[in-house]
Parts: structure tokens; sequence; C-alpha cells
């Protein structure tokens, strides 16, 4: 590569940018240093240690880069962006490796990774004996990769004299129709906002409950976040049915798109329920609920408890959060092949989920529909329309081509696995899971079993899947393009 094909790629900016993102990062851990003394006593400040480096890195890449060109072109929104998710994910490793209890660096990475891209897949085998500490940051981490850490350091970076529209770009590449607002910054400050109130709400009525204060923040983090850690071996099954009430309900609000909640906390609630997406999201979620409800209570079991089994199962997997309640693989064969399926779909765009997305999906089934029509009527003008609009040919084709990468993608990995040593079934439980960013799987990695037993090369090929499905595919897949180097 020569120079010439570099040259207009700002590079002391990315390490500005990833500096900022360090300190960020750096800050969030000392928000858990309290919770480390309280549990363990002042004598433990290993979260401390953790933050003081991550800080002290994050602000010699931040100040050694103050005289600088500030403009950043989409070329290094996305390299910051996938960068970032490594990086970040790197740091925020430390605390495991520090404490020892996750002493391995390929676990200690996995985890991580898992947390920041809230798949919610671990390594770790008894989680109640872990310290809180630990179990805080792990679940912190959901909750700071939920909305995204870019998108909170576009609200910030024009302070800094630096744009954030590239990196919003690029961290939020999904199919969008309504604007909040105008200007970035203050789209990204309202998201925010929202992502907050819905936390801090989750908390109260969690704490209300059964919880203690520190499951119920937790909880709260991996809930809004759509991630799946638990800070119990059972997960969410641990819990009574008012708990689990509550956050299936809040699966489904952060597997809304969070422009609809703006919307409806505006007033304009009327707007969000025509939304073609939203209605198509809980309709999903409605009919396979009822569907599997009557087929456990033929099976014997009462009306309440299948609802809530099935309700939950379909809200946990469908918004790729990974909470359980009940080993799905347990249930007649139909029922889990539906859940592998569902799996492939994903929560709302705008939304903390992973997944390809409702919209995505409903917008290859009305392109599918309208070439049947077009092949009857040749001469017809059939766009495709959705919320009342026409959606251009460009977005079609982006969405196919979306859709096509995807299930290679998904394939690949699954064929990288199965070459590693995985079974057959495992594999491509493990491929989709990761990629969609779900957790629990099919095969040895169901929702009672975790990833420990994964050979080490698995974990990475895995943690690279999830940063592809977190960043929807195309913003780290087009580094590997010998154009995007080239001036």
């Amino acid at each position: 590569m020569t120079a010439a094909h570099t040259k207009l790629i700002n590079f002391p900016m990315i390490i500005r940018v990833i500096g900022f993102l360090l300190i960020i990062e750096g800050v969030f851990m000392l928000t858990v240093v309290p919770v480390e003394w309280y549990f363990e006593g002042y004598s433990h400040n290993l979260m401390l240690i953790s933050a003081a480096i991550t800080l002290v890195i994050g602000s010699l890449f931040f100040f050694s880069t103050a005289k600088i060109n500030k403009t950043l072109s989409k070329r290094e929104g996305y390299i910051i962006v996938s960068f970032a998710w490594v990086i970040t994910s790197l740091f925020g490793a430390l605390p495991y490796l520090l404490q020892e209890d996750i002493p391995s660096f390929t676990d200690a990475f996995f985890e991580t990774m898992s947390g920041f891209t809230t798949t919610g897949a671990t390594i770790l085998t008894d989680i109640e004996s872990m310290p809180k500490a630990l179990l805080f940051w792990r679940s912190l981490t959901h909750w700071i990769g939920g909305m995204g850490i870019i998108m909170l350091s576009v609200a910030i970076l024009p302070i800094l004299g630096i744009g954030g529209f590239q990196l919003f770009m690029a961290e939020v590449p999904g199919v969008t129709y309504d604007k909040i607002h105008p200007r970035i910054t203050s789209t990204s400050k309202n998201l925010w906002a929202i992502y907050v109130l819905f936390t801090f709400i989750q908390f109260v009525l969690l704490w209300a409950g059964e919880m203690n204060w520190f499951d119920a923040v937790n909880h709260s983090f991996s809930t809004m976040s759509t991630g799946g850690f638990s800070t119990r071996n059972n997960s969410v099954a641990a819990y009574g049915i008012y708990s689990q009430y509550i956050i299936i309900a809040f699966m489904i609000i952060a597997g809304t798109n969070f422009t609809l909640h703006y919307f409806a906390l505006h007033g304009q609630l009327r707007k969000a329920i025509k939304n073609e997406e939203f209605r198509g999201y809980l309709g999903i979620i409605f009919v396979l609920s009822l569907f599997f409800t009557f087929i456990l209570v033929l099976s014997d079991q009462g009306i309440e408890q299948a609802f809530r089994e099935s309700i939950f199962t379909v809200v946990s997997v469908l918004t790729t959060t990974g909470f359980v309640t009940v080993d799905y693989l347990s249930w007649p064969v139909l029922m889990w092949v539906l859940v592998f399926l569902l799996m492939f779909i994903g929560g709302s765009a705008g939304s903390t989920s992973g997944g390809m997305k409702v919209i995505r999906q409903m917008l290859l089934i009305k392109n599918a529909w309208m070439e049947l029509k077009r092949a009857i009527h040749p001469n017809a003008v059939l766009p495709v329309k959705f919320n009342g609009k026409s959606v251009s040919r460009d977005i079609i084709f982006k969405v196919m081509a979306f859709f096509l990468m995807y299930i290679m993608l998904f394939v690949v990995g699954m064929l990288l696995l199965v070459v590693i040593g995985l079974d057959f079934e495992t594999a491509i439980g493990a491929s989709i899971a990761s990629i969609g960013n779900i957790g629990p799987a099919i095969g040895q990695l169901g929702p009672t079993a975790n990833y420990a037993l994964l050979p080490d090369i698995a974990k990475w090929v895995l943690s690279f899947l999830m940063m592809l499905g977190r960043l929807e595919l195309f913003t780290v897949m087009i580094l590997f393009s010998p154009h995007f180097w080239r001036q």
C-alpha cells in the first residue's frame, strides 16, 4: 500500500477519537469503584487500577494529538467505529485479568466483547461466585454498548471541535425514516436521555419487588441494552412472576425503535402506533407467544405458566436479549425450531437489539410480493411502500445485499466452527447466536449451557462475529475492501 493511497486518512484524528473513547470507558470504570469498596472493602482497588490504566492511555492518545487537523471523513468514521469496539474490549478485559477470576486473556476478551456487543454469551460457569464488582462491570459493559459508546461520543465530540456525524452514520447504518431532530448531536442526547429514563424506571420497579438494589441495577442494565447478562446462575428463572413480567415489558421496550419512544413521550403516540415495523414486531410476539402457549397447555402445563414461559422466550430471543427462564430445547421439536428461526429476525431498527431487524424482513417480503405482481403486470409502476411512503430501489438493493451477506457470514462462521471441531448443531447455533448478538443458542450451547467448553480459536471467531453483528456487517466488512484504502 503506497503513501498516496493512504494520505487522505487522518490517522492522528483516529488516534485522538479512540483516546477520547478510552477516557469515557475509564470514567465508567470509576463508577464501579464504590461498588468494589462496598462489597470487598477499601483494600480492593483493582477496578481503580483498571480505570487508571485506561484513563492514562486514553489521555496520552487524546492530548498527544491536540494540534492536528480535526476534520473527520466517512472513511475515518468506519475505521474509528470498528477499532473502537476492539480496543475498548481489550481495556475492558483488564478488570477480569487483574482480579484473576478469568485468568485467560481469550476468555476475558470474549466476555468483554460479548458485553459491549450486548451478545450475552458467557464463559462463566459459576456466576454467583464472582466478585460483585466484576458482575457490575460485566452488566455495565452491556449498558454502555447497548446505546453505543459511539452514540454517546457524538453528543460530546462537537464540544471538542470534532464533528460526530460520520461516527453516528458508521455506528447506526440501518434503515431509518424518521428524524427526531435535524442536528445529530441533539438526536444522540435525546436518545440517551430516553435510555437512561427507562433504565431508571425498570430499576425502581425491580427493586420494589423481590430483587435487592444490586440485582435490580444489573438486570436493568442488561434488559435495556438487550444484553442478557444476569447475576444468577439460573438467569431470570431465579426470580418470581413479578420480576419476570417486568423484564418482559422492558425487553419489548428495548427492542422497539427509540425514535418511536421519543414520539410517544412527546404526545405523538399515534405516530408510533401506526408505524408498520412496530406493528410487525408486536405481531410476531403476539402470534408466536399464543401458539407456544397453546402447545404447552396441551402438554398439561398451567395456562399462566405456559403463557409466561412462551412470551418470555419469544421476546428474549426476538429482541436478542438472551435472558432465560426455561430450557426451550426441552420443548417439542417444532417449538425450539421456531425459536431458532426467530434468531434470524431480531428487534426493531433503531433499538438496542441485534439481528437482521424486523424492518428488513418486512421490506424483503414486500419486495418479493411486488415482484410477483410485476411479473403479471410488467408495465405497471409498483413501488414497495412502507409507512405510506415509497421505498427507493436503492434501499431495497441495500437490504437485499445485507440479507445475502448476513446469511453468507453466518454460513462461513458455521463452517469455520465445524472445521475447528464443533458438532454441526452447536456450530449452527453458535454462529447465529453470535452474529445476531443473542447469546443462548442450540446444541451444546443451549439456554442452560455456556461457552466455556469452546476452544480458544472458536471464541476468537465468535468474538469477530459478535462485532460484525453489532455494527451491522458493512461497517466492519468495508475495511476488508481494497477500494476502501485507495485514494
